[in-house]
């Protein structure tokens, strides 16, 4: 079983675009999942691209999430729970070395590891 990996192609009028590869190729949609503050991402499309085994995702960015200070998206393979990547969205002050990005997505991987356990411990009990 191969994994799926995640590359970007671009961020354009508040759409976060990316390509998704190392697809089976049998024709089954990948199971994505972008979450933003631990909420799923609305709006998320996934297309079949130019082989069987590529798939072109569009994140639309939440207007709520176009404010003052770091905001992150996290991007999951759900069949396995793996992160395939991320992306950070900063506005207002920015500083020059700014830790506010890392931080917040600490938090991100710190939600979904809380997730997988609480769903670990579901399982086993």
């Amino acid at each position: 079983m191969s994994e799926l990996s995640l590359s970007k192609i671009r961020f354009l009028n508040g759409v976060w675009e990316g390509k998704v590869t190392n697809a089976p190729d049998t024709g089954t949609r990948p199971d994505i999942q972008v979450r933003y503050l631990d909420q799923v991402v609305d709006g998320v499309i996934l297309k079949e691209g130019n082989t069987g085994s590529e798939w072109d995702l569009h994140v639309p960015v939440p207007s709520h999430a176009v404010a003052d200070g770091v905001h992150s998206f996290v991007i999951y393979d759900s069949a396995t729970d793996r992160k395939l990547g991320d992306f950070t969205i900063i506005a207002g002050e920015v500083a020059a070395d700014d830790l506010r990005a890392e931080v917040e997505l600490l938090r991100a991987e710190l939600d979904m590891l809380k997730r997988a356990f609480r769903r670990h411990c579901l399982e086993t009990s």
